[in-house]
């Protein structure tokens, strides 16, 4: 399971860690069962601290999406699949509650969000993808 951490970013490395578990899960990546990477060989692939990834773990365990198998390491839980469904869509409403409390507060119109925010998807949905080679 490859992450991507912004060590220099507003989000805390622990809270990447397990939004990116979430995401995996909720779209299938890593089905029930399937092993995930150690504690040790997580914070060796995202350069952290083992008590960063550590907590990242704990609070994953906490939320039901890995069990802690002993001598087996994590895996992803049984009904961690829709379990992270839920996870995905509150995190993602959350992050987007807080832009939109920013544009408000910045005296936005209404009209003027929802054109920013239609700009953003029609520009999400209309980014080059990559060619395929015949």
């Amino acid at each position: 399971m490859i992450l991507r951490i912004q060590h220099d970013g507003p989000v805390p490395i622990y809270e990447q860690i397990v939004a990116q578990v979430v995401y995996r899960v909720a779209a299938g990546a890593a089905a029930p069962g399937t092993n995930i990477p150690s504690i040790r060989d997580t914070a060796k692939q995202v350069l952290v601290n083992p008590n960063t990834v550590a907590r990242a773990y704990q609070e994953l365990e906490r939320q039901g999406v890995v069990v802690a198998r002993r001598g087996m390491g994590m895996e992803v839980a049984p009904d961690a699949v829709a379990r992270c469904r839920e996870l995905r869509l509150d995190l993602v409403r959350q992050r987007l509650e807080t832009a939109l409390r920013e544009a408000v507060a910045s005296g936005l119109s209404l009209p003027d969000i929802r054109r920013l925010v239609d700009e953003a998807l029609v520009a999400i949905n209309h980014r080059p993808r990559t060619k395929e080679k015949n």
